[in-house]
């Protein structure tokens, strides 16, 4: 009998790994809290504390505006596409 893979959302796995690094329990005991395997509280414990500090990089927040501001690009492209298709539909339309 096979189980199915359980997904955790990312707000999830750092409120649970932010536990952890806090110390006040162990990792059994937030583990066996959470329903979820000690090995898991481990990685995101160590993931957090690896890749935490890249929060407050100026980098970060670089590619955020990047991301932003590539987004919508694509959103005005979506709106010129899509007038433009309207545009030869109804043309098609007077053509036949």
């Amino acid at each position: 009998m096979t189980r199915k893979r359980r997904n955790y959302p990312p707000e999830f796995k750092f409120r649970i790994a932010l536990e952890a690094i806090q110390g006040m329990k162990t990792i059994a005991q937030i583990a066996q809290e959470q329903q979820v395997h000690p090995n898991l509280v481990r990685g995101w414990k160590k993931q957090l504390q690896a890749e935490g500090s890249q929060v407050f990089r100026k980098d970060h927040r670089r590619s955020e505006k990047e991301q932003q501001r590539k987004e919508e690009a694509l959103y005005e492209q979506i709106g010129r596409l899509q007038m433009e298709l309207a545009w030869l539909k109804k043309k098609a339309a007077s053509i036949d």
